[in-house]
């Protein structure tokens, strides 16, 4: 790395570390009132980000990029507009900083209680979603936390019209600027100094495709909660009311297929796959969707290609699906354990106890009955927005919203009581 890249990086630290101890004891009517000062401004600089956004998309199409990734970067009007509900919708919820969380009092007359805190400084490490810089801003200032965010060299012009804004805000709403950086340097490496940040990142959050996950998680020093892997499935069951299954399943596969919530592999139960595959499949073709399929399901659906053990583990972030046809549920349920990534895993079915066997078996941070899994989201949860959806077991799983950016500490009240 350049010196001038690691001073960026090492300096940007050192500021949002400063913001955060004064953002750990901001009310929450300021927080509240710096959130919709960031709000108004998004909103009234929309032709702004639009033309940095427009920059970055040129980039991205003359580079050849796939068209699912020039989705993910590309903004509008409504986009915009959707990040500035969502900063609206956090500043709705309630304030986790300073809850108190359980308490007790001890026969010595001690009070015990475990408050709530924020985690200090996040860092997190993303791709080409630049609306992912407007929600993490917005989540961990509310959570009482500075962020540095280090967005894809793809998005960057986009990111740092954004952050500009965002900025701007803050200091007109009386909270630090600091608290929210972005580090500009597209030199690779700066990835890496922020994963060995230890004492000026609390915590780290990539987000992104397994490539860069594996990456943060193989090379951080600083603590890592791992996110956004999602090969994620659909199984129809003998007892599924096939109506609802194809409704559920061409939604989770066509209503934006580039995301890490959309269905990548579709299994269905041998005792229904010949009156249900091959009518889903035409319609999922004739949306542009590419089968590849198991030899059960290309007999049923002669133009699916032939699958590969690889296509069973594989997040395609794109029109194409897996296809296989299975004898049981408990062979549906081994099959997701085996290729899953613990992200988003469906049941379509009307027997309660195959729905009950999927839910208690299935090894994944959120699981669905008769329902698509398009809606692992904060936003959908109730959360206001999300930081990332956690794929692991520690501190975070799943949709992570306010909540899961704070921690706890033990608050003692005695009244001159000594260990004895």
């Amino acid at each position: 790395m350049t010196n001038a890249a690691e001073q960026e990086v090492v300096g940007k630290a050192r500021r949002a570390r400063a913001a955060a101890a004064a953002l750990a004891s901001a009310s929450s009517a300021a927080k509240d009132a710096a959130l919709k000062a960031v709000a108004e401004a998004l909103a009234s600089h929309v032709s702004d980000i639009l033309k940095a956004n427009a920059a970055d998309v040129e980039s991205a199409t003359k580079g050849g990029c796939p068209a699912a990734f020039v989705d993910r970067l590309l903004l509008n009007e409504k986009r915009i507009r959707e990040m500035a509900d969502g900063i609206g919708d956090v500043i709705a919820l309630a304030d986790p900083v300073g809850q108190v969380i359980d308490g007790w009092k001890r026969p010595n007359g001690l009070e015990i209680r475990k408050v709530r805190v924020p985690l200090g400084v996040v860092g997190i490490i993303y791709e080409s979603r630049p609306n992912v810089t407007a929600d993490a801003a917005a989540l961990c200032l509310k959570a009482g936390n500075a962020v540095i965010l280090r967005g894809g060299s793809e998005a960057l012009e986009s990111n740092k019209a954004l952050v500009r804004v965002i900025r701007s805000a803050l200091a007109s709403a009386g909270l630090p600027e600091d608290a929210v950086q972005l580090v500009e340097t597209t030199d690779r490496a700066a990835a890496q100094q922020m994963m060995k940040l230890n004492g000026l990142i609390d915590v780290l959050i990539p987000r992104g495709g397994a490539g860069l996950i594996r990456s943060v998680i193989e090379n951080a020093t600083v603590p890592v909660i791992e996110t956004g892997v999602g090969n994620c499935h659909v199984y129809v069951d003998s007892a599924a009311d096939l109506g609802m299954a194809q409704e559920i399943a061409f939604n989770a596969k066509c209503q934006r297929p580039g995301v890490c919530n959309a269905m990548e592999t579709l299994l269905v139960h041998q005792g229904v796959a010949q009156e249900f595959l091959p009518a889903m499949s035409e319609r999922l073709m004739q949306a542009g969707v590419e089968i590849r399929g198991c030899e059960r399901t290309r007999k049923l659906v002669p133009a699916a290609k032939r699958a590969t053990e690889e296509d069973w583990g594989t997040e395609y972030l794109g029109l194409i699906l897996a296809v296989k046809v299975v004898d049981s549920l408990d062979e549906a349920i081994a099959h997701i354990n085996r290729y899953g990534t613990m992200h988003s895993e469906a049941i379509i079915t009307k027997d309660y106890d195959a729905a009950r066997r999927f839910c208690e078996q299935v090894d994944a941070a959120a699981v669905y009955v008769n329902a698509s899994t398009r809606f692992t989201d904060g936003y959908q949860y109730g959360l206001g927005a999300e930081i990332g959806i956690s794929t692991q077991k520690l501190h975070a799983r799943g949709p992570m919203g306010l909540e899961e950016l704070t921690t706890y500490k033990w608050v003692v009240f005695g009244d001159g009581q000594v260990r004895t």
